[in-house]
């Protein structure tokens, strides 16, 4: 269980390779060693050095778990090997793609196949998740949500309609699960400096994956239930929701 300090013993992070995913898990171990499952797929060509990053960070034993997020039938399997080794104190959901947003809209099976990733995978696993942390009456998951699902813009509607989506579907998640003793932090980044988002130069108010790890741990820490990373985010997204559409369209975003 997690302790004053924020120690853990059973960590496991859905997104085995996930840059944001990983600076999270370290920044736990900091605190102390741990056991770690990475769920991610087998033949990933990132899932070494990923080892070998949570390894160096200190953790007291790495698992690889082969999953696939848009292999559903799969997903049961994957949470039940996660948990066989013990009851699990975080479970971080940090999977998901960005892709050509121009290209999404118009191209039926690669929106498809974005909307599986980003927001029907979160959901399968976090049903899973919260059949096994009912039943063990204790922990938290972390689901990394976006700013994008907030109001959803017109330069990555695809994406950030899954993201919202997602939110709302963790967010209630953990008002359902508050009475037994299980809490659900959704993390809503803005832009962050990782691979995935290379390509796009910094944006107002951009921030690294550490300062991300951190607010996420202290977040857990402090049972809070959002987060918005930049802490300006929580005040541009509420005037966000108030602005008319046609006046939100001409925005330079």
């Amino acid at each position: 269980m997690l302790n004053a300090v924020g120690q853990l013993q059973n960590i496991l992070l859905l997104g085995g390779t996930s840059e944001i995913g990983l600076a999270i898990v370290e920044e736990f171990l900091k605190r102390g060693p741990a056991r770690v499952t990475l769920a991610a797929r087998k033949n990933s060509p990132r899932i070494d050095a990923a080892v070998e990053e949570v390894k160096a960070a200190g953790a007291s034993a790495v698992e690889v778990l082969d999953f696939d997020a848009t292999a559903f039938y799969t997903h049961k399997d994957v949470i039940d090997l996660a948990f066989s080794a013990g009851d699990v104190d975080v479970a971080v959901v940090a999977f998901g793609t960005l892709g050509d947003q121009e290209e999404l809209w118009q191209d039926q099976a690669k929106a498809v196949a974005s909307a599986e990733t980003n927001y029907t995978a979160p959901i399968s696993v976090g049903v899973l998740l919260s059949e096994k942390f009912k039943e063990q009456g204790h922990g938290t998951i972390i689901a990394m949500s976006s700013v994008a699902g907030q109001r959803v813009r017109r330069s990555n509607f695809v994406y950030g309609a899954s993201k919202a989506g997602m939110d709302g579907f963790y967010v209630n998640l953990g008002e359902a699960l508050r009475e037994h003793g299980v809490n659900v932090l959704v993390v809503r980044p803005g832009q962050v400096r990782t691979k995935m988002s290379a390509d796009a130069g910094d944006a107002p108010l951009t921030v690294n994956k550490e300062d991300v790890a951190k607010a996420t741990v202290e977040a857990v820490l402090n049972k809070k239930r959002y987060l918005f990373v930049h802490p300006l985010f929580e005040y541009v997204s509420l005037a966000f929701k108030f602005i008319p559409q046609p006046i939100f369209r001409k925005l330079p975003f």
